[in-house]
């Protein structure tokens, strides 16, 4: 069985849900009945630096919010699919128009969901608040939670098995 190194570093696409995990899971609603969602800036800025090395980046929801989009538009998130029902048919689609194999993803989910999208994947990955049912099918649970830094550790694992974490944080330590 690979290491969790071994496996991160065949990553070329990082493929998460949004609700759990690009956020703390919570959903806001304003008096006009509007959703908002908080998002955490270090999560934000590990995401640019692993795009930074070559790595793709995409986004699979069951949800579809304005307040995503705009989130995914300002991160330049490669793939974008929102108001999804069937991950496993996402991911199938997001892989026939990237070229890139499911076995060179990693996906990070929390619920039952993203089980179909986990279950297909290179690196499936979940949060520690993630249903016990889908941590039984992943390789690595996060000790950062969702929205409060999961995805930035997931970016510095990935980055440090393939060996370009020192070059993506080099211009900060000049």
């Amino acid at each position: 069985m690979q290491t969790i190194h071994e496996l991160a570093r065949q990553v070329r696409m990082l493929v998460m849900d949004v609700d759990g995990v690009l956020t703390d899971g919570k959903l806001y609603y304003n008096a006009h009945g509007e959703e908002s969602k908080a998002f955490y800036v270090q999560d934000g800025l590990g995401l640019k630096l692993l795009q930074g090395t070559g790595v793709k980046l995409a986004i699979i929801s069951g949800r579809a919010d304005r307040c995503v989009e705009h989130r995914a538009r300002a991160l330049g998130i490669d793939y974008y699919f929102a108001g999804i029902k069937d991950k496993a048919e996402a991911l199938a689609a997001l892989t026939e128009q990237s070229g890139i194999a499911a076995s060179a993803c990693a996906f990070v989910g929390d619920d039952l969901i993203d089980l179909p999208a986990l279950r297909r994947v290179g690196l499936p990955i979940a949060v520690p608040a993630a249903s016990p049912l889908v941590q039984q099918h992943v390789r690595y649970v996060t000790g950062a939670p969702g929205g409060a830094g999961a995805l930035r550790e997931v970016c510095e694992l990935i980055m440090q098995a393939q060996g370009s974490w020192d070059g993506a944080i080099g211009k900060y330590l000049a």
